[in-house]
């Protein structure tokens, strides 16, 4: 398999590609981040929480001497309940040249995913917010939400960034 590094070194081979994704779950749901933006995946430690920060917001660790802040994506998806046990993982991301921590329900693997595996977002109404989404993984009878992490973690209402990337 070509690694994504390599693919970047030559364009040519960059096309035939696919996509790799880490995916996770959320609930019910399963999610899908580009690998390329996880740095490490970690078990779920105790956090230092920070005053007055949303609710989504654990609060921050010592990653090694970098002081990261953790976010529960359950919480920031709104999920009914938020249980913390021996499968409840943070995934750290490396986002707009920043360290960032996200808690997640479990790991599941990577997927290489092709063009034709990707489908666009459906059109909702406003009922959501289609902005973090990139489209749909299919794989099998699997579907996962392929979220633009970057975006997501850089937006004006995480705050985690002083200037958040353009939509």
């Amino acid at each position: 398999m070509t690694d994504a590094r390599t693919a970047k070194a030559n364009p040519d081979s960059a096309s035939a590609l696919a996509n790799e994704y880490l995916t996770f779950a959320l609930g019910d749901e399963e999610y899908g981040v580009d690998i390329l933006r996880v740095q490490e995946i970690r078990g779920y430690d105790t956090v230092t929480r920070l005053p007055e920060a949303p609710a989504f917001i654990k609060g921050v660790i010592n990653l090694r001497g970098t002081i990261v802040p953790v976010v529960d994506m359950r919480i920031k998806f709104r999920l009914p309940r938020v249980v913390y046990d021996t499968t409840t993982v943070m995934i750290v991301l490396n986002v707009a040249d920043r360290i960032v921590g996200v808690v997640v329900d479990s790991v599941s693997d990577v997927l290489s995913l092709n063009a034709d595996q990707v489908r666009p977002t459906p059109e909702l109404g406003s009922a959501i917010d289609r902005k973090f989404v990139t489209g749909l993984g299919v794989v099998d009878e699997r579907m996962l939400v392929l979220l633009d992490i970057e975006r997501l973690m850089t937006s004006n209402e995480m705050g985690l960034v002083d200037e958040a990337i353009a939509a």
